[in-house]
């Protein structure tokens, strides 16, 4: 994975964020859901699915990642990958955009697409 420069991070990562945001309010608005709730602040977004468990997906800038905390998988961090587009777990080599669409439609029943890589 590539070096990141400062404004390519901060493009990426705040990219990522706000689309997930609007995204996610968007499912909140079109489904009914006990307990839902989305806040992006600062660079956090933390996605409440109630009894489900609550998700924080944060910007790290010292380390140029994003990091989330799930209540399904854990904790991960993930590298913006600029050949592929995408944040992806070194660990796991998966992206940030795989592990949330596979928990998230999980957790609600229903088949989501959410637009991050």
């Amino acid at each position: 994975m590539g070096s990141l420069s400062d404004s390519v991070y901060y493009e990426k990562s705040s990219e990522a964020l706000e689309n997930l945001t609007e995204s996610l309010e968007d499912i909140g608005d079109q489904m009914e859901i006990d307990d839902y709730d989305i806040e992006y602040s600062s660079g956090v977004l933390t996605l409440k699915l109630g009894a489900k468990g609550t998700y924080v997906i944060n910007k790290q800038p010292p380390n140029k990642q994003i990091w989330i905390s799930s209540p399904v998988s854990g904790p991960e961090r993930y590298d913006y990958d600029l050949e592929r587009g995408a944040w992806f777990c070194r660990q796991k080599d998966e992206s940030l955009g795989t592990l949330l669409n596979r928990e998230i439609s999980e957790a609600l029943g229903v088949e989501v697409d959410l637009p991050i890589k």
